[in-house]
């Protein structure tokens, strides 16, 4: 069977009260469209094709790495409308499958069931049971429980406005079917518009049964129409993955305050996870890990036995096994530490790689560095790498112990377990296993009174 997927995306999305089109907000750093692709993309033998209209030079800028057919609604006359400009684009024999760009949380298997009620002799709807179907077309059955239309809350009666059962206008359809009602839809109702909603009456009236199914849950099939209902489906997905973490045996202090903004593509056993940390890009997480609260991670690789503490901001790095971060630590791209690595309170590392057991454990900026094993730098210890124009490299080799309060000039070489005295400035290399220090000569002047102030 082939599926083509018809996603209606060209809605201005007024009530979001942005510059920025609906289906370009974002529910965990993803667009709402985007999480309709996704799922989208998971169906076998399937074509998709986006509807679009509103700020459609942005979205498709935006969007353009996207496996789709795009299809420019120009004028936004109703779902009916929408579903006509892309009628070119699917054949008599396809199922066609229409979901919307800003109803994002929609599972794989609700749609797969939805699927298989299509057939030549019956078309298939989503419908959701709801307490307050304000806002929904309601779903109209005859005596015998059989869908004879959907009527729009503006267009309905006293009666069919108390009506529990709402329309989500998912469908799906046989192509050839869907050609010719489309060609019938008129605009003759309350808002001026073709409504797609009017094929399940054209349907029943030829004898096609209309045969419905429900998600599991309605989240499913909540769409995003303003900030709030943005907010609150933000929240569904991360308490989904939330969960998804503790079956996997995951330890979540609080799993409400928790982000996953991207994914975990490895993840080892007995992690532990404080309140409020966030997790965007690609990471990876070994066994035996602890993250302390209010910590933020991107794209980094964690291996076992690693500490981190609360405060911390890992970017684009690598952290080895048995490694103790923060708090209050930053680390920057490119920072690569080897195992037993500590890296203390109001550090920043950029550009940096760390071997073995080595320690910068207190307020020390080190960037665009090479520092050996068992290495340990003071307090206060920057490497000054760039010049206004140009950055240079700081190498501290092996051993070496660097005093606290040290400015290193790059380009610069600390030898094997040289030593630098605290309060140096260190322009030149220094040799190994020696000490090297510069400081102004100390002197105390007696003579010296402290000025005191002078009385008006």
């Amino acid at each position: 069977m082939k599926i083509t997927t018809i996603i209606l995306a060209a809605g201005k999305g007024t009530r979001m009260c942005s510059q920025l089109p609906k289906i370009l907000h974002q529910i965990a750093n993803r667009s709402l469209l985007e999480h309709v692709y996704d799922m989208s993309k998971q169906l076998e033998n399937n074509a998709i094709k986006i509807v679009y209209g509103h700020g459609a030079d942005l979205v498709r800028e935006t969007l353009n790495d996207l496996d789709v057919s795009w299809i420019e609604q120009k004028q936004q006359l109703g779902t009916g409308h929408a579903v006509q400009q892309a009628s070119a684009h699917f054949t008599d024999s396809d199922t066609v499958l229409i979901l919307y760009g800003d109803v994002p949380l929609l599972k794989l298997n609700t749609v797969k069931a939805l699927i298989k009620n299509v057939s030549e002799q019956s078309i298939a709807l989503l419908t959701v049971n709801l307490d307050d179907p304000t806002g929904y077309g309601r779903i109209v059955r005859d005596a015998s429980g059989q869908v004879s239309k959907i009527v729009e809350q503006k267009d309905a009666t006293a009666a069919e406005q108390l009506i529990k059962e709402g329309n989500t206008g998912i469908m799906a359809v046989q192509g050839q079917q869907l050609k010719k009602w489309l060609n019938q839809l008129g605009n003759n109702n309350a808002q001026g518009e073709y409504y797609l909603t009017d094929v399940i009456e054209m349907a029943v009236a030829d004898g096609i049964a209309v045969i419905t199914s429900q998600p599991e849950s309605v989240d499913e099939v909540l769409g995003v129409n303003n900030r709030i209902q943005l907010s609150h489906l933000e929240r569904v997905y991360q308490l989904e993955r939330a969960n998804y973490l503790m079956e996997q045996g995951v330890t979540l202090m609080d799993p409400a305050r928790f982000d996953l903004r991207g994914s975990i593509d490895s993840l080892g056993t007995d992690i532990i996870i404080d309140v409020n940390v966030i997790l965007e890009g690609k990471n990876s997480i070994g066994n035996n890990v602890r993250i302390g609260a209010n910590t933020y991670i991107n794209n980094s690789i964690i291996a076992d036995n690693v500490d981190i503490l609360a405060n911390c901001i890992i970017d684009n790095a690598i952290i080895g096994q048995g490694s103790k971060i923060g708090p209050f630590a930053r680390l920057r791209p490119e920072s690569v530490l080897a195992e037993q690595v500590h890296i203390g309170n109001f550090v920043e590392i950029k550009k940096t790689t760390i071997a073995s057991a080595s320690k910068i454990n207190h307020l020390s900026y080190i960037g665009d560095a090479t520092v050996g094993s068992r290495v340990n730098i003071g307090a206060g210890t920057i490497t000054c790498n760039y010049d206004g124009v140009n950055k240079f490299r700081t190498i501290i080799e092996d051993g070496a112990f660097i005093g606290s309060d040290s400015q290193l000039i790059a380009p610069v070489t600390i030898g094997k377990n040289a030593t630098i005295g605290a309060g140096s400035t260190i322009t030149k290399d220094s040799p190994e296993n020696q000490l090297t220090l510069s400081r102004a000569k100390q002197i105390t002047i007696t003579s010296w009174q402290r000025p005191v102030k002078q009385e008006k």
